[in-house]
C-alpha cells in the first residue's frame, strides 16, 4: 500500500480534528480544520485511503510543512 503524508500548508492553530485513526476517508473529506489570520481553512483529503496516523492534536500550533496525519491508499 501506498502511504500520502498530509502536511500543513500554512502556519496556525489546529482548531479541531474531524477523522480519528482507522477512519476510511474520500478524496475531498474534510480532515481537520486550521486557524490562520483569523480564517478557517479546511484541509482535505487528497486521495481515498484509511487513516493509520495522527501526529497532531486540537489547539496545537503548527508551521507550515509540519506532518499532521498519514492516509494509506
Amino acid at each position: 500500500m501506498a502511504k500520502e503524508v498530509i502536511e500543513a500548508p500554512i502556519t496556525g492553530t489546529i482548531i479541531s480534528i474531524e477523522v480519528k485513526v482507522g477512519d476510511k476517508v474520500e478524496e475531498g473529506d474534510v480532515l481537520l480544520y486550521i486557524e490562520s489570520m483569523k480564517m478557517e481553512n479546511p484541509i482535505m483529503a487528497p486521495v481515498n485511503g484509511k487513516i493509520t496516523e495522527i501526529m497532531a492534536a486540537a489547539k496545537q500550533v503548527v508551521e507550515t510543512s509540519k506532518p499532521l496525519m498519514v492516509i494509506e491508499y
